[in-house]
């Protein structure tokens, strides 16, 4: 097929432009001919609170991709829509995550333009009010098909669009390569050799608890093996609020605070120093950083939330404990001891294994032929 792409990719980092970079990969590897239009700026800077949104090793650059879009441009709309048409595409695949773009997907799915396949990272915006979920819905139901990463959000989709056909395949564990050696790890990022680590990773927000994570580690005995690392950029003020929680619990010799977005060369160091790597999440859809330790072969703590059950199965490659709870965040700690975790991590690399790019990329491909074979 030929198929045109629009979102986020090299140089711009975070979960989104590495997963539609991936997939842009995989596509082509699979033989369609690929247009891949990528942004010039993704946000406002009010919506993206953090530092840069840039890195240039996050991603790869790849051939197909040419700098076009501009959601918050209006003007620029029109000549994307029209190189879009250009490529005289089979399909056109939009991924969705943020308001911010419904603009300028709304635009683009406008009088005459190919089937359109809307890959649904998220619903709607985390912690969305009444106007960002009514700007999903004006772009997810003109779409002809919507492809999602969990069974749960395939539902949901189908239950407010029940007009417009829906898949779903899980999130596929990146490829990173080989890790470094553990002790090697654990000695650049000064992480003792005899202590047990748990890792969170990535943006910090209201939603992914860290918060009651830090209050769970608190709960540990005295004489725990536990290091709690929590590595990412703080948003929402968080960061000052986690330090006062730190030193108000006394837990300065059990967590490691890295605020600050993490530059790709230290992912790997981390992944290769940990144990376990925690998602605390009070609520949310999926996460990027679930699959990421699967391909490091790292088991996860995780809370039943949105699709992270789906890849996260209790007991076979990772525990699953009630979200909000710190009890039970605090008893999985406790519970799981070095058999437990090299069981789990076992259960981790198979689950590898199991989810591919291929296998994605082929529930994709099915959901494509469905909507060209509608027109």
């Amino acid at each position: 097929m030929r198929l045109t792409v629009f979102g986020s990719g090299h140089p711009y980092r975070g979960g989104i432009a590495r997963t539609t970079t991936d997939l842009v990969q995989t596509l082509q590897a699979r033989g369609h001919d690929l247009l891949f239009l990528t942004p010039r700026r993704q946000y406002p800077k009010w919506l993206f609170p953090g530092g840069s949104d840039r890195d240039p090793d996050a991603c790869r650059r790849l051939e197909c991709a040419e700098v076009m879009l501009d959601p918050l441009q209006p003007f620029s709309w029109q000549g994307s829509r029209r190189r879009a048409l250009e490529h005289e595409a089979d399909v056109w695949i939009l991924p969705y995550w943020t308001w911010a773009w419904s603009g300028l997907y709304r635009w683009l799915l406008r009088g005459r333009r190919p089937p359109v396949v809307a890959v649904a990272h998220n619903p709607a915006d985390h912690g969305a009010g009444v106007l960002q979920r009514s700007a999903a819905r004006s772009v997810l139901q003109r779409c002809d098909a919507v492809f999602t990463h969990a069974k749960i959000l395939e539902k949901e989709l189908a239950a407010a669009y029940p007009s417009v056909p829906t898949a779903s395949y899980p999130l596929p564990p990146p490829e990173i390569g080989e890790l470094p050696r553990r002790e090697e790890a654990r000695r650049q990022l000064d992480i003792p050799a005899d202590r047990k680590m748990a890792l969170f990773l990535g943006l910090i927000r209201s939603y992914k608890g860290v918060d009651l994570l830090l209050e769970a580690i608190s709960r540990q005995p005295l004489d725990s093996s536990w290091l709690q690392v929590v590595a990412g950029e703080a948003w929402e003020d968080l960061g000052p609020a986690l330090e006062r929680q730190l030193r108000a619990l006394g837990i300065e010799d059990r967590v490691q605070l890295r605020l600050g977005w993490v530059p790709e060369p230290e992912v790997p160091l981390l992944l290769a120093a940990a144990d376990l790597v925690v998602l605390p999440y009070r609520s949310g859809s999926q996460s990027a950083v679930a699959p990421l330790a699967l391909a490091a072969g790292l088991p996860v703590l995780s809370t039943r939330v949105g699709g992270l059950p789906e890849i996260v199965h209790d007991g076979v490659n990772g525990v699953l404990v009630k979200p909000g709870s710190v009890d039970e965040l605090a008893r999985a700690f406790t519970e799981l001891d070095s058999d437990k975790l090299d069981e789990l991590a076992a259960g981790a690399r198979q689950a590898r294994s199991r989810l591919t790019w291929d296998g994605y990329a082929a529930a994709l491909e099915s959901l494509l032929s469905q909507v060209v074979s509608n027109q």
